[in-house]
């Protein structure tokens, strides 16, 4: 299950104070309570690990079956809490969360700073002293913009119903999709409906500690592109680094390769056992989510078959919008399909680049693979079957056409993929293959 919470919107700040941000959000500045008010849920004095307020609270032997997105959820709640000066309900929260997540750092963070407000007005989160805060200045800072990230995440929320706009057209076998916001740091999931696509979560994730663009092996660097998700490897095989599991993708894509983009070995994953989260920049170009979020994502998706679109910053979209933003694509790849379907060598070249590659093929060795396909064809029509293409637009506009080509008369056919690129007013093919 996954909690939603509305978050109002706020004026642009400066500020590196989240608990002051959230009493922005919520109209109502945050003072110190006073200290003969102190709360007597807390038991002892607590403190997150990471600030040296106090004391880190007893673990309790049993936790309760953590969902996908409660402990967010949980957290955002206590920066509201706080916003409204509801200090000692948000240090009772507070220690309950961190109870049941000792390795959630940031709401440990937070836990210390309510224990901290009892006494003294808060100064920024994490309001450690000087000495403390030059010593974990590195951890400080990565938590801070942990949060700042997920609050911006949380009050920019997508308008109900739009989709990112890479989604033109899903086939049932695409039961589910994914995309990534990484100017958000945030993962999107969707369930392919018969109505359309519908927002099943979102989830708060880390990516390269050097950003987006990946060009090359071993730069620490987030691919941006569409990808589909190849494997579920067993969380048995891997090292606790990975967490509850992984998802690999298919980077280097056709598109990376013609690019000249290399390395490789890009995942989903979650985190080690004594992180609940790690720093929006800090994998080594993995998108890593929290166990909880991962696991739901390894029970929802299917393996070759559900698209991940990880973009720099996601365009939000009305689904007729998208569709209407396909047409002129719809018509180049009905000539394919024609041409395809009614043996029109000459037409059916005519629709690949001069630069097509498949695997080590050019469009002359293409060619003669295309001429034994029409004579093998002999005279049945061409079906496209769980048609679905997205579209990837940087400085070049790319289509990525998944369908299943079947002759007539017969039951199945070999499942292709196409790369079509837009070249002036005409759309191209620069690569295709055979994936299933």
């Amino acid at each position: 299950m996954f909690f939603r919470l509305s978050i109002p919107r706020a004026p642009a700040t400066s500020a590196t104070s989240v608990i002051a941000a959230l009493a922005m959000l919520c109209g109502t500045p945050v003072f110190a309570e006073n200290a003969e008010k102190k709360s007597t849920s807390s038991g002892k004095p607590g403190m997150a690990a990471a600030n040296g307020h106090a004391k880190s609270p007893a673990r309790i032997p049993t936790r309760p079956v953590v969902r996908d997105g409660e402990a967010e959820a949980r957290l955002i709640e206590i920066y509201k809490l706080a916003g409204q000066s509801k200090g000692r309900e948000a240090l009772a929260k507070a220690e309950r969360l961190v109870n049941d997540h000792p390795n959630f750092q940031l709401a440990q963070l937070v836990y210390g700073d309510l224990l901290a407000a009892q006494s003294r007005p808060l100064r920024t989160l994490g309001d450690v002293s000087d000495s403390t805060a030059k010593a974990g200045a590195s951890t400080l800072a990565e938590l801070r913009q942990e949060s700042l990230m997920r609050l911006k995440a949380l009050r920019e929320r997508p308008a109900p119903g739009t989709i990112p706009s890479q989604f033109l057209a899903l086939a049932p076998r695409n039961k589910h999709a994914i995309a990534v916001d990484a100017s958000r740091s945030r993962l999107y999931l969707f369930e392919n409906t018969p109505t359309g696509l519908k927002l099943l979560g979102d989830y708060y994730i880390s990516l390269g500690k050097s950003g987006t663009e990946k060009t090359v092996e071993g730069d620490a660097r987030t691919p941006l592109g569409i990808y589909f998700v190849t494997s579920n490897l067993d969380p048995k095989s891997l090292k606790d680094f990975y967490g509850s599991g992984a998802l690999p993708i298919n980077y280097p894509n056709p598109l990376d390769v013609k690019r000249g983009k290399t390395g490789g070995g890009i995942w989903l994953h979650g985190t080690p056992p004594n992180q609940f989260s790690r720093a929006p920049l800090a994998s080594d170009g993995c998108v890593v989510l929290a166990n909880p979020d991962l696991e739901r994502i390894i029970r929802t998706v299917e393996v070759r078959t559900t698209p991940v679109v990880i973009a720099q910053s996601l365009k939000w979209v009305a689904p007729h919008s998208a569709k209407a933003d396909g047409k002129s694509f719809e018509e180049a790849l009905n000539n394919w399909h024609q041409a395809k379907s009614g043996g029109d060598l000459a037409m059916l070249t005519s629709l690949y680049s001069s630069d097509f590659n498949s695997y080590g093929k050019t469009l002359a060795d293409w060619t003669a693979v295309l001429r034994s396909e029409v004579d093998k064809r002999a005279g049945r029509t061409v079906q496209l079957k769980d048609l679905s293409y997205l579209r990837w637009t940087d400085s070049a506009d790319t289509m990525v056409v998944t369908f299943g080509e079947v002759l007539s008369g017969s039951r199945t056919g070999p499942v292709r993929r196409q790369y079509w690129v837009r070249q002036g007013k005409q759309w191209k093919i620069f690569f295709e293959g055979v994936i299933g």
